[in-house]
């Protein structure tokens, strides 16, 4: 067997583990395997208390990866994300102390309950996967993926992220309630996060991610992508369409799908499959509703684009 096929094979013990860990969602954990072989960033939205945090720290843990959490509340400052310089007497010069933004895997966690100002913060690093600080560009590690945890809106002390920001995040997912039955495992005492072994490490997620860009899509496939792409923005339902970069996104994330599944060929059931999560975050609805309207309008659109 070839090292690649052994790296893509890893992929089904990765998923196992986190299986392990975060019960009952099989959909959820292989749609943010997905998000970082993209090489994307993920927002979980929920309620408190569902294993949003529980899955970003198992998902850098069976990766092999540096890991950092960084708590979002009111008073958080943009330095405390990215770092600050201090004047180091003996050198008679300013050096810069990184902030736990140098971490291969960054959990916002509340992000939303941050000002608009520190959670811009991050957008510099999503983007370009660096950071500016007086006027020097520090490049951050590779791989690097951000998972942010957001709480419902109507909750106190929380603020809406902009769209630009919004627009950051590859995917946007829901854990929800457990079904009683995996409840019932969590209650008897399931497995840590802070326990599980690696079944990689940062080298080989590169490979894998730069082995998801290589999937390859046909003509008509991309097609399709751009035609589900096109609908949202003619579509009476939605305040503006979809982003150029979305499309990308939805890509992107079509060949990691099909990568997930051991398949070299992008097939149109993987851009539906991944195609909620993508497009959802970045939508709003003309009139009255919020996720529900959206989610409502988004599947009758796939229901309603050709598939090639």
């Amino acid at each position: 067997m070839t090292a690649r096929p052994r790296i893509v094979a890893s992929l089904a013990e990765a998923q196992a583990q986190l299986g392990r860990i975060v019960l009952g969602k099989p959909q959820q954990v292989r749609l943010a395997l997905a998000c970082m072989l993209a090489r994307g960033h993920l927002l979980l939205e929920d309620v408190p208390g569902v294993g949003k945090t529980t899955l970003a720290h198992a998902l850098a843990r069976t990766l092999g990866l540096h890991y950092q959490r960084v708590q979002f509340t009111s008073d958080l400052l943009p330095a405390d994300l990215i770092g600050v310089s201090v004047f180091v007497r003996d050198a008679g010069e300013f050096r810069f102390h990184r902030g736990p933004v140098f971490a291969q895997v960054v959990l916002a966690d509340e992000i939303n309950r941050a000002p608009p100002k520190t959670q811009s913060a991050l957008l510099e690093a999503m983007a370009e996967r660096q950071v500016t600080h007086d006027g020097a560009t520090y490049p951050l590690p590779s791989p690097f993926f951000v998972i942010a945890t957001q709480n419902p809106l109507e909750q106190i002390g929380t603020h809406a992220l902009p769209e630009s920001q919004l627009d950051r995040f590859t995917m946007r997912l829901s854990l929800g309630y457990p079904d009683p039955a995996f409840e019932r495992v969590l209650y008897l005492g399931g497995a840590s996060a802070a326990e599980l072994p690696p079944v990689m490490d940062g080298s080989q997620v590169l490979a894998l991610q730069e082995a998801a860009a290589q999937v390859y899509a046909s003509p008509a496939l991309v097609d399709y992508a751009l035609a589900l792409v096109q609908a949202t923005r003619s579509h009476g339902g939605f305040a503006a369409g979809l982003s150029p970069r979305a499309g990308l996104a939805l890509l992107a994330c079509a060949r990691a799908w099909a990568l997930l599944a051991q398949r070299e060929l992008v097939l149109p059931e993987d851009v539906q499959a991944v195609f909620m999560a993508v497009a959802a975050h970045r939508l709003l609805p003309a009139g009255a509703g919020g996720h529900a309207a959206v989610d409502g309008q988004l599947a009758a659109l796939l229901a309603g684009v050709a598939i090639p």
